[in-house]
């Protein structure tokens, strides 16, 4: 339901990877740091996403979702042309690469679990990184997603492999994410099929939901939520989301709508410890 790759914030210890460098980088172009791009998001790195994003309105938590990765851009992305195209299979869990038109090798993936899909459509990779390690493995290729650091790269846990279970990126077994990593060039097209994810407005007297019950759950591990996890958006739903979005500076309306739910996926992220891509 939530289109989000991994919230980069402050953690002890810090989030690190090839994102936050990604993020150093594109906030050094824009004139926000001056630091080096080490991917460490520590306390620099974050007073300058803070100052971005007030320089933007928006707010200024120096939390990395979606608002703030749009807002970032992804500077110049080039079509490098086709004699490679990734083909990746959000439903079936496997990738393929296209030489020239031909099926040259297939290899099963992770991919992003319902809350949190991997993003349908075309894409380039638009950044390389090798052996970045932790759980970005033995290689790190970025996809031309507005929203987030969504990536095809290694991973730390073999036994996802073949799963739905990522926060958007596409995971390979180390050994399959280098040799895709020496294969293919930056500007590569990636075309990521599967069911297309859609979010709506929730609000009292919506039509039940499982997207009602994500929230629900959310609400409950956030403090905010005592009642059922049925679905249904009644008036206790309701209750919780104002009273988190008066604790969070947004407009109390009861309505939850792209800035409520992602700032409910970031504080819920950080409830459980999520640091995974």
């Amino acid at each position: 339901m939530i289109i989000a790759s991994r919230f980069l914030r402050l953690t002890t210890p810090p989030m690190s990877g090839p994102d936050v460098i990604a993020v150093q980088r594109r906030l050094t172009v824009l004139g926000f740091y001056n630091g080096s791009s080490d991917g460490i998001y520590g306390q620099a790195t974050a007073n300058s996403v803070t100052a971005f994003q007030s320089a933007n309105g928006l707010q200024p938590d120096g939390i990395v979702g979606p608002h703030t990765w749009v807002a970032l851009g992804i500077g110049q992305v080039d079509w490098g042309g086709g004699r490679y195209h990734i083909v990746v299979d959000t439903e079936r869990n496997f990738l393929a690469l296209y030489t020239t038109n031909v099926l040259t090798a297939t290899y099963r993936v992770a991919t992003g679990k319902p809350s949190t899909p991997t993003p349908i459509g075309n894409w380039v990779i638009i950044e390389k990184e090798p052996n970045p390690g932790g759980p970005f493995g033995s290689a790190w290729m970025r996809l031309s997603v507005p929203n987030g650091g969504y990536a095809i790269h290694g991973n730390d846990d073999p036994t996802s492999i073949g799963q739905s279970v990522s926060h958007g990126c596409v995971r390979l077994a180390n050994a399959d994410a280098a040799t895709v990593f020496d294969t293919v060039p930056l500007g590569t097209l990636v075309t990521v099929t599967g069911q297309l994810a859609t979010t709506r407005l929730l609000y009292r007297g919506t039509t039940p939901g499982s997207d009602i019950a994500e929230v629900q759950e959310m609400l409950r591990v956030l403090g905010y939520y005592t009642g059922p996890t049925d679905g249904v958006y009644g008036t206790l739903t309701q209750a919780a989301v104002q009273a988190f979005q008066r604790a969070y500076q947004l407009t109390p309306d009861g309505v939850v709508g792209p800035q409520t739910i992602v700032a409910i996926q970031s504080r819920y992220d950080i409830a459980l410890g999520d640091v995974e891509p």
